[in-house]
C-alpha cells in the first residue's frame, strides 16, 4: 500500500502531532506513507527529523492553482493507492487535482473538530462527492458531519484516536520525580489538568473549584500544565490573575509547556478534564493510561471515553460547584480513587491504544481499496 497523507496546516498542536504519529505507525507496519504539507509548516520540519518522506506546496489557499498543479504533478508521478486528508480544508486542493487528472484514487478525510457552518451548497456537494470515507474521531463528530456536510451516514466511520499505552504506563514512572521538583510533600494530594491555555478548556472552573476545596482541606496542591495558544497570552494571564484573586496562587503550580507529560501525570493523585466542548480528548486517555482517578465534564467526545462511576466521575460542564463536589468524593475516598484508576488504565489499554487505532485504520484502508 502506498499512501499520501495531507496536512495543510502551519500550526503545531494535537491535530498535527497526531497526523505525524499516524504516519510513523503506518511506516512501521511497512505501509509506504508520504506527508504532503506546507513548505514552512512545523509538521514538515518534524517529519524530516523522523526521516519521513515529505512533499510540499507553498500555499494552501482555497482552490489555489499553483497548489493544485503541484499536487497533480505529484499524483501522476507517485501513483498512490489512497489519499488521506487530515482536515476538510485539504479537500479544496486535493479534489480538484483528482478531478483534473481523472484518477479514481480513493480519498479519505479525518474530521478532528466540529463545525457550526452548514456546508451543503452546490460547491461543497461537488467537493464532498469525491470523498470515499470520512473518519470521525468521536460520536459527536460523526453527528456533526451528518448535520453539516452532504456526506451520507454510510460514508462515515468512527475511529477513536489512540496513544502509546506502553509509554503511558504507571509502572514505568516515578511518582516522586516531579513532586520533588515542585516540593510537593507525600501527604499532599496533587490535583491537576493538562491543556493549552485557550477559552473553553475549563481553566476558570478548575480555579474556582480549587478555591472551594481549599476552604475545606489544607493538604491540597494543584497543577496546571500547558502554555497559551498562539495569540492567547492574554487568556493565560487572565487565568493566573484569577488564581491571585481567589487567594490560592500559592497552592497552584503553573508549569508552562512540558514534554514529560507521563511523569507529570505520575505525580498527580487526581486528574481533571474540565473542557466545555471537546471533540475527543487525548489528554484524558493519557491520564486513563496512567491509571489516574479523574473528574471530567459530561459532554461531547468525553462521553466516548469516560464511564461515570467506573473509570471517572462526571460533572456538569462549566459548573465549578459540581466539579468541587465530585473532587471531594475522590479526596475523601482512597478506595474509590484506586478503583477508578485501575478501571481507567484497563479501558485505555483495551480501547485506546495506538496499535488498536493503527489496526483499524489499516482495515478501513483495505476495505476502501476493495470497494474501488
Amino acid at each position: 500500500m502506498k499512501i499520501l497523507k495531507t496536512c495543510f496546516s502551519n500550526s503545531w498542536g494535537g491535530l498535527e502531532i497526531y497526523s505525524l504519529t499516524t504516519i510513523q505507525k503506518l511506516n512501521e507496519r511497512g505501509i509506504d506513507t508520504t506527508l504532503l504539507s506546507l513548505t514552512q509548516a512545523p509538521i514538515i520540519q518534524e517529519a524530516r527529523t523522523h526521516h519521513i518522506n515529505t512533499e510540499t506546496i507553498d500555499n494552501a489557499a482555497y482552490l489555489n492553482p499553483s497548489g493544485i498543479k503541484k499536487i497533480i504533478t505529484l499524483l501522476k508521478k507517485e501513483n498512490f493507492d489512497l489519499i488521506h486528508c487530515a482536515t476538510s480544508k485539504d479537500l479544496w486542493l486535493v479534489v480538484p487535482a483528482l478531478k483534473l487528472t481523472k484518477l479514481n484514487t480513493p480519498l479519505l478525510m479525518t474530521k478532528h473538530m466540529g463545525s457550526y457552518i452548514v456546508k451543503k451548497d452546490i460547491l461543497h456537494r461537488f467537493i464532498y462527492r469525491r470523498v470515499n470515507i470520512a473518519i470521525a474521531i468521536s460520536n459527536v463528530i460523526a453527528k456533526n458531519l451528518i448535520d453539516t456536510t452532504p456526506l451520507k451516514p454510510e460514508k462515515i466511520k468512527l475511529l477513536h484516536n489512540g496513544i502509546d499505552t506502553k509509554s503511558f504506563d504507571p509502572a514505568k514512572h516515578d511518582r516522586n520525580k516531579v513532586r520533588s521538583e515542585f516540593g510537593i510533600n507525600d501527604d499532599e494530594l496533587l490535583i491537576g489538568m493538562t491543556a493549552r491555555f485557550s477559552p473553553g478548556k475549563g481553566h476558570e472552573e478548575f480555579i474556582a473549584a480549587a478555591k472551594i476545596l481549599c476552604n475545606d482541606y489544607n493538604n491540597l496542591k494543584f497543577i496546571i500544565v500547558g502554555k497559551a495558544s498562539r495569540g492567547e497570552d492574554e487568556y493565560e494571564n487572565k487565568i493566573r490573575e484569577a488564581a491571585h484573586q481567589a487567594g490560592i496562587f500559592d497552592k497552584i503550580i503553573f508549569t508552562g509547556f512540558r514534554k514529560d507529560i507521563s511523569d507529570i501525570l505520575a505525580a498527580m493523585d487526581i486528574f481533571v478534564f474540565p473542557s466545555h466542548a471537546e471533540a475527543f480528548g487525548i489528554a484524558l486517555i493519557e491520564a486513563f493510561s496512567m491509571a489516574k482517578p479523574n473528574v471530567c465534564s459530561a459532554s461531547d467526545g468525553v462521553l466516548d471515553i469516560a464511564i461515570d462511576c467506573q473509570t471517572s466521575l462526571l460533572f456538569n460542564k462549566q459548573s465549578a460547584e459540581n466539579l468541587a463536589i465530585k473532587l471531594k468524593r475522590l479526596i475523601d475516598d482512597r478506595n474509590l480513587r484506586e478503583k477508578l484508576g485501575k478501571n481507567a488504565r484497563l479501558r485505555a489499554v483495551e480501547h485506546f491504544d495506538i496499535e488498536i487505532f493503527t489496526d483499524r485504520l489499516i482495515s478501513i484502508y483495505k476495505e476502501t481499496l476493495n470497494e474501488k
